[in-house]
C-alpha cells in the first residue's frame, strides 16, 4: 500500500494538492478506497477516501497506530553539500531510506557549493520516507556555517560526536567506536576535505576523529557509509 503524508491530519482530513493529485490522478484511488497516511511524527493512519478530488482529496480516519522507530537512538549526519547537487540529493535520499533522523548541510572553508535549496531536498526526503514506508520524517536544517555548528554542538554531551576526515593522523574506525543505543553525530566534509583548523576546532569541541574504511570516499558516499554503519551497529 502506498503511504501518503499529511502533517496536520488530526485537525484537517484533507490531503495536500500534491498528495491529492498523486492519489486521485496517478494512483486512481476513488471514493471508498482505503489509504495509509502518516503525520511524519511516528503515527500511521488507516483512512477511507470520502471525496476523491484531485486538488483536495478528503478522507475519514478509520484507525491510528503509533509506531516505534526502527532504532533506539538518534542519528544526525552533518555533511557539506557537493558541487554537483545531484550527488547531494542522492546521498540524502539514501540516508533517509537507511534511517537517518536529522541532516545538517555544512558550509565549510573548502566547500564548492555556497548555496543550497532546501525546498528541493525536503521533497526528496518526503519521497524517500514514503517509499520506505517510514512514519518518521527526518529533520533537515538550512545550510549552516561550520563554525556556528561546532559552537552549538560543543556543550552537547547526550550524543557521541565524530568527524570523518582524510588527514594522516591517528583515527579510530567508526564501526568500532559506535556504542549501541547512544545518539550519534557524524561530520562529513566537502570534496576538498575539512581544513586543518576545522578539524582542530572539532576535536576541541569533543569530536572523535574517525575513518570510514581503507578507501578514500566521495563526500556523498561517505555520508551514506556513515549512516549505514551507525544503523547496522544498532540493529
Amino acid at each position: 500500500m502506498y503511504l501518503f503524508y499529511c502533517p496536520d491530519i488530526e485537525t484537517r482530513q484533507t490531503l495536500s494538492e500534491e498528495e491529492s493529485a498523486h492519489c486521485v490522478r496517478v494512483l486512481r484511488y476513488t471514493a471508498g478506497d482505503e489509504i495509509l497516511i502518516t503525520d511524519g511524527k511516528g503515527t500511521t493512519y488507516t483512512a477511507r477516501i470520502t471525496n476523491p478530488h484531485p486538488k483536495h482529496c478528503d478522507f475519514e480516519i478509520l484507525s491510528r497506530e503509533k509506531q516505534e522507530k526502527h532504532h533506539a537512538f538518534h542519528l544526525h549526519i552533518a555533511v557539506a553539500p557537493t558541487k554537483n547537487i545531484e550527488r547531494m540529493e542522492w546521498a540524502i535520499e539514501k540516508c533517509v531510506e537507511i534511517g537517518v533522523d536529522e541532516i545538517t548541510p555544512l558550509l565549510c572553508r573548502f566547500s564548492e557549493r555556497k548555496q543550497l535549496r532546501t525546498d528541493r531536498l525536503e521533497k526528496i526526503i518526503l519521497s524517500a520516507a514514503k517509499q520506505s514506508l517510514t512514519p518518521y520524517l527526518p529533520v533537515l536544517h538550512e545550510l549552516t556555517p561550520y563554525d556556528e555548528f561546532i559552537k552549538v554542538q560543543r556543550d552537547k554531551v547526550q550524543c557521541t560526536k565524530y568527524i570523518a576526515h582524510c588527514y594522516k593522523e591517528d583515527k579510530h574506525v567508526l564501526k568500532d567506536e559506535i556504542e549501541r543505543g547512544r545518539d550519534v553525530l557524524v561530520l562529513i566534509g566537502p570534496e576538498g576535505d575539512f581544513s586543518e583548523q576545522e578539524v582542530k576546532d572539532a576535536l576541541s569541541a569533543g569530536f572523535i576523529p574517525v575513518s570510514l574504511g581503507n578507501s578514500r570516499l566521495r563526500t556523498e558516499t561517505a555520508a551514506v557509509v556513515a549512516c549505514h554503519t551507525a544503523i547496522l551497529i544498532n540493529e
